[in-house]
């Protein structure tokens, strides 16, 4: 009998055992107690506007060849080079302070980089070239408003709802210190904006940077007929010092560039216009005004509610 009770009692821990196993597993495969890991996927695919094309998910190392380094980081993705506008706008410069200066003919610099995602504007060099090196896309200038081409970033980057509760606040706070403006001003008042930039003065539409989204889109700030004539479609105009006070609105908005002839400003036909002898010229620092990502219109916002409501 004792020879049989070893094995027998082996015999019956080993079914128990099994028995246990089995329906361990079997419980867990029922439940999901212990299901595959849920990886996210290491690719999106962006409807660009020129098709289709599979960028990360999650980009780490993205170079910007024109325009939007604001955008990017605002979103919270890491840029590794920028374009010179970029690299040297005073806005920006802080946040960009590691990266690398390109062009879209360095591809060599872009190389060493490891860039995972490339974004620029559509007129860019090299489009072909650069798409071998990482994924690349291009916007044009203008095909949206200042706002859509943010949530277009968003979804480029796979921070869509991110990109979408900054533009709903800050079109609520643009919309509302408008009201604030016209109601100091005067609804009917005008807003020029112009720009010193080298020898020549330019003066701006309703969607060229310089805080004209914001003014004329976002507040309903009116601009002067004559600027409507001349700007608005094209976006921007070349003045003379002469005509100067022909485009001046009651109110102007003067981005001077820090190397800019401003000799203009010292002659008689200057200084007669209304909105000179009235104090209703602000004028705004030129360099890096040229974006209109979120960074450099908060910054920009934050101008004007100090210019015209005296508020910091």
């Amino acid at each position: 009998m004792k020879k049989l009770l070893i094995p027998f009692t082996l015999l019956l821990l080993l079914v128990i055992s099994a028995c246990g196993n089995n329906d361990s597993t079997s419980e867990n495969e029922g439940n999901g107690s212990t299901p595959p890991e849920n990886k996210q996927p290491e690719t999106i695919t962006y409807e660009s506007e020129n098709g289709p094309v599979e960028v990360p998910a999650d980009p780490q190392r993205v170079v910007l060849l024109s325009g939007f380094a604001g955008n990017v980081l605002d979103l919270g993705v890491n840029v590794v080079g920028a374009e010179s506008w970029a690299i040297n706008s005073p806005i920006l410069a802080d946040e960009l302070k590691d990266a690398v200066e390109v062009t879209d003919e360095s591809l060599e610099e872009i190389i060493e980089l490891e860039p995972d995602l490339i974004i620029g504007l559509s007129t860019i060099k090299n489009v072909d070239k650069l798409s071998e090196i990482a994924p690349t896309v291009t916007y044009t200038w203008g095909k949206v408003d200042y706002l859509t081409q943010h949530l277009e970033i968003g979804k480029l980057l796979n921070k869509e709802e991110e990109a979408k509760a900054w533009v709903e606040d800050f079109k609520s706070r643009v919309e509302e210190t408008g009201k604030e403006i016209k109601a100091k001003i005067g609804e009917d008042a005008t807003v020029s904006v112009i720009e010193s930039y080298g020898k020549d003065l330019y003066v701006y539409g309703d969607n060229w940077a310089r805080g004209t989204e914001i003014l004329y889109q976002g507040m309903g700030l009116k601009m002067p007929e004559k600027v409507k004539e001349v700007a608005l479609e094209s976006g921007y105009y070349t003045l003379s010092a002469e005509v100067l006070p022909e485009y001046a609105g009651d109110y102007v908005i003067l981005s001077k560039y820090s190397d800019a002839d401003t000799s203009f400003q010292e002659t008689e036909t200057y200084k007669n216009i209304p909105a000179v002898k009235n104090n209703q010229v602000y004028e705004m620092e030129g360099n890096g005004a040229s974006f209109s990502d979120p960074i450099t219109l908060e910054h920009q916002l934050a101008f004007f509610k100090e210019s015209f409501l005296g508020e910091k």
